[in-house]
């Protein structure tokens, strides 16, 4: 065992008097030494009820003959975070988290380890740290938020962004965003819809990486905490039988999880998260596979904010499992792939029926016969773009239309909520890449102003920066390559004719290759917005979107 380096022989015996130290017996140590990487804590909702999951996780480690020891992994709410400096930590911490769990891991030699987050970067992050470490891993999150509900309608955090929106532009009291603030978000648990945390989650279930259930079973049901004790039992046969993240996150994983994720409608933020967890399994993932993927693969679910129906009716309907089933009646998936379950995906999935054709389409009666998300591609965007067409009206899945200048974030929501934007405006903000924010902050406020001032069926939003899964409309982000980089979205100008073309997957700069020239040998970069700390390192060493804003050393 790996763990016999810090408890086997003479030489340990300094390291067994530490474990002493710590109240541990012979017998525990004779066991295998279980990592629980516990992403517990009292400020993000979607994980303020870990503490219970990694007890649950610890009992069925313990029950299956290994001996469990919890150490934390960091989490932001990107809720709170949203639109304001805080929001420049949020993808940061991706990074953190794999490089501290890969610390904690190396350093006192565990033989396995169970993952357990929730929320947004937490969980790339720890997919990331399974894949470089490598050893016996299984994930089981936190669990969704149960849907809001608003004058007998369910609702989520998106509708309550919008309703600050509604507020402005008049078409909302203060007493109604009131009764939204007090009601949308009513338990703990990742924010209810298809937003990041839970697209990732469900992504999880799909690379074979967690349980049935991992991604839908609602954080306050108890079925939850049976689902962890599962994956303590689980964890302990992975070891026995040597079966590593490598060997399940294989490339034919990958293309799983990319026709779940089209199929699902995912938020655009697994166009950032599956690269960067590839590259660490060894696997490269380029995003016009995306294209090809989503190609031949029928959106099924339109989950908030692109439908009314939430994660909570998602597991009813047989969860991730059952839209896996559908998909294969098509022959889209891989399913002879080893997950960790121990059985393949075809045996997973194998009679999980589809329980409500309203939620999951048949996979012969979708919503579209392409997938979620479209990378786009032209001379706005040379290296890419990335936009949730699931969540796009159709009026808007084309449009072109001047565009609307902003250098950053606060001057654009400025703008919309000051009514100067209009009908028909392209709204470009730049300047807020992974470099140039730095950080790349997501845009949920400009896109719920957006919606909340009537204008989410005629005006598109474009930047640098990426979008919150709670972002619906003609949200176009991760624009490759970035303004700080002098791409050509740091050449546009206010007026502008931009062109969008989603199902044709193109995004065009109505400017001549001549003026480009011009307005490029003119362009000078910007003074770093950060010059010290942990934002000043990640902003010299980030890579670009499209290649998962990964981290390279100069």
């Amino acid at each position: 065992m790996k763990s016999d380096n810090v408890k086997s022989g003479v030489q340990q015996a300094p390291h067994r008097s530490l474990f002493n130290a710590l109240g541990m017996t012979k017998e525990e140590l004779d066991r295998p030494l279980v990592g629980i990487v516990s992403s517990y804590n009292e400020i993000v909702p979607g994980h303020m009820n870990i503490d219970k999951i990694a007890n649950a996780v610890k009992m069925g480690v313990a029950m299956a003959g290994g001996t469990p020891i919890m150490f934390p992994a960091i989490a932001v709410c990107d809720g709170i975070a949203m639109g304001h400096t805080g929001m420049k930590y949020s993808l940061v911490t991706r990074d953190l988290i794999a490089d501290s769990t890969e610390c904690m891991a190396m350093a006192h030699q565990f033989d396995a380890l169970v993952m357990i987050p929730n929320c947004d970067k937490n969980v790339p992050g720890l997919l990331m740290a399974a894949a470089r470490l490598n050893i016996p891993t299984i994930f089981v999150s936190g669990g969704p938020m149960l849907a809001g509900k608003v004058k007998g309608c369910k609702t989520s955090l998106s509708s309550m962004f919008e309703a600050v929106g509604s507020y402005a532009a008049g078409t909302m009291t203060l007493e109604d965003v009131e009764e939204f603030e007090e009601k949308a978000c009513p338990t703990c648990g990742s924010c209810s819809g298809m937003y990041t945390a839970n697209s990732m989650n469900c992504l999880t279930e799909a690379l074979g990486m967690a349980l049935k259930g991992n991604g839908t079973i609602p954080a306050v049901y108890s079925e939850r905490i049976k689902l962890a004790k599962h994956a303590g039992m689980k964890v302990m046969e992975l070891l026995e039988r040597n079966i590593r993240p490598k060997d399940i996150m294989t490339e034919k994983a990958f293309m799983n999880a990319l026709t779940v994720d089209m199929a699902l409608g995912c938020s655009t933020n697994s166009m950032l998260h599956l690269p960067a967890i590839a590259h660490e399994a060894g696997v490269e993932l380029n995003l016009d596979i995306a294209n090809e993927i989503s190609a031949r693969t029928p959106n099924l679910c339109h989950l908030a904010p692109a439908g009314h129906t939430y994660i909570e009716e998602l597991n009813e309907a047989g969860g991730v499992y059952a839209v896996m089933n559908e998909l294969n009646k098509k022959g889209l998936l891989n399913t002879d792939l080893i997950t960790v379950t121990g059985k393949t995906v075809g045996e997973n999935i194998e009679n999980c029926i589809n329980k409500n054709p309203e939620v999951i389409r048949p996979v012969e009666n979708p919503y579209s016969e392409v997938g979620g998300i479209a990378v786009l591609r032209g001379n706005l965007a040379p290296d890419s773009c990335v936009v949730k067409r699931s969540a796009v009206v159709p009026e808007m899945l084309k449009h072109e239309g001047p565009a609307r200048v902003f250098d950053c974030e606060e001057d654009a929501i400025a703008a919309i909520k000051g009514g100067k934007i209009v009908a028909g405006d392209v709204v470009v903000i730049r300047y807020e890449g992974p470099k140039g924010g730095p950080g790349m902050r997501e845009m949920l406020n400009p896109t719920s102003a957006i919606a909340g001032m009537g204008l989410g069926s005629s005006v598109a939003l474009i930047t640098d920066g990426r979008f919150s899964g709670a972002s619906r409309g003609a949200s176009i982000g991760h624009v490759s390559p970035e303004a700080a980089v002098g791409g050509p979205i740091a050449l546009v100008e206010e007026g502008d004719i931009i062109q969008i073309d989603i199902n044709a997957n193109k995004i065009m700069l109505k400017v001549s290759d001549e003026e480009l020239a011009e307005r490029k040998a003119k362009w000078q970069p910007r003074e770093p917005k950060v010059t010290n700390g942990y934002l000043a390192r990640y902003a010299s060493m980030v890579t670009s979107a499209n290649t998962g804003a990964i981290l390279k050393s100069n």
